[in-house]
């Protein structure tokens, strides 16, 4: 039986992206349930994939709902604005950095309060139906996925078919459990931004931090071919200039780079290299392995631009004292467009990566038919 799994992976505003790309498959796929029964996120990607499990039954309407859904925030949806609240933040970090060692141990560990952010799920994320959805059968499993700050380890939370059984590797484990929105949150913390969110008696933030193999989930789940939607443009060495000097901003930049683009795309680089060294084992002796290995071709749909670059104007537009903050450490567009494109949840930014999304999608429009179609795919075409 296939199994088609999206993948969805985390990249904080960038996430918009993936609404666009969304839109077009469900308008490739015509009307009708959702044609993924496998759906798993990270960090953003994971509230972009519950919205669409919670409507798996009509996916158009449900892909619909979640670009509206991005289309309605703004930075006071996400995170505390006020100026009070954010120098009241702001000021509790200054006194751990100067007197923190005289006074014990430091509680603040967050710069952004996204209350506003749990109170927005709480309104636009009917999570009940989609548990309606796996006991139907429409779905066959859901995960998000988040880091376990006390052991490190990526702990992938699933709902799903009874057949499923839990996993644990080196460091990522899968857990059965009722996914509901602190799931979802505690999934897309993005770390020092947002405030870590307490499961289980653990603490826990963005799962982008541990999950090195963002296709895995899926995988565990039965996905039988995969289609992942990432938010990283595929880079030119010589495409931009550098800046002058280099401020903290651009090296804040790269280190969420690393930790929200690259993964998906080494996993995707050793799926498809397994993909082709199982085209040269016949079936049989596949069977016949300890532990029976399969080919999951995969489409990988990504940006044709680089969606940094669309956030370098957007400072401008950001709340007066995060403005403040980030101007302070450089991030004024030229050496500071990529950590701003993770807080830019602006309706110019986020239309820009919708706008995108949309169109790169369709510009691969034979392929998604023919994955939709469930076609021989080329293994790890991308």
């Amino acid at each position: 039986m296939e199994n088609r799994g999206l993948v969805l992976t985390g990249g904080g505003a960038r996430a918009a992206y993936q609404a666009g790309a969304i839109r077009a498959v469900s308008e490739i796929a015509g009307p009708g349930p959702s044609p993924f029964n496998v759906i798993t996120g990270v960090s953003a990607g994971a509230v972009n994939g519950v919205s669409l499990a919670a409507g798996a039954e009509d996916f158009r309407n449900a892909a619909g709902r979640v670009g509206d859904l991005w289309l309605a925030l703004q930075p006071g949806k996400i995170y505390r604005t006020d100026t009070r609240r954010m120098l009241g933040v702001g000021g509790r970090w200054l006194k751990e950095l100067t007197v923190g060692g005289l006074l014990g141990a430091s509680d603040i560990n967050y710069l952004l309060d996204t209350s506003p952010l749990r109170e927005f799920l709480r309104a636009h994320l009917p999570v009940p139906r989609m548990r309606r959805h796996i006991r139907s059968g429409v779905l066959r499993g859901v995960a998000v996925s988040a880091t376990n700050y006390g052991d490190g380890t990526a702990v992938t939370f699933f709902d799903g078919a009874p057949d499923i059984a839990p996993w644990a590797r080196a460091i990522r484990v899968g857990v059965r459990e009722r996914i509901h929105i602190e799931h979802v949150m505690a999934s897309a913390a993005i770390p020092v931004f947002f405030p870590p969110v307490k499961l289980r008696g653990m603490w826990f933030g963005d799962g982008c931090v541990r999950l090195l193999s963002p296709l895995s989930p899926a995988v565990h789940l039965g996905a039988t071919r995969i289609l992942a939607i990432g938010v990283r443009h595929r880079p030119d060495p010589s495409g931009r200039r550098a800046a002058p000097g280099l401020p903290i901003s651009q090296i804040a930049g790269l280190l969420l780079n690393a930790v929200f683009l690259d993964s998906l795309e080494g996993d995707v680089e050793r799926l498809e290299r397994m993909n082709r060294t199982l085209q040269l084992v016949p079936p049989g002796a596949r069977d016949k392995m300890l532990d029976p290995l399969r080919q999951i071709p995969i489409l990988v749909l990504r940006p044709s631009r680089d969606l940094g670059e669309l956030a370098a104007d957007q400072v401008q537009r950001f709340p007066g004292m995060l403005r403040y903050l980030l101007k302070s450490i450089g991030a004024s567009g030229d050496g500071g467009s990529d950590l701003l494109s993770y807080l830019a949840f602006e309706p110019v930014y986020v239309s820009r990566c919708i706008n995108l999304g949309y169109e790169d999608t369709m510009a691969r429009r034979a392929e998604v038919e023919a994955f939709l179609a469930d076609a021989p795919a080329r293994a790890g075409a991308a």
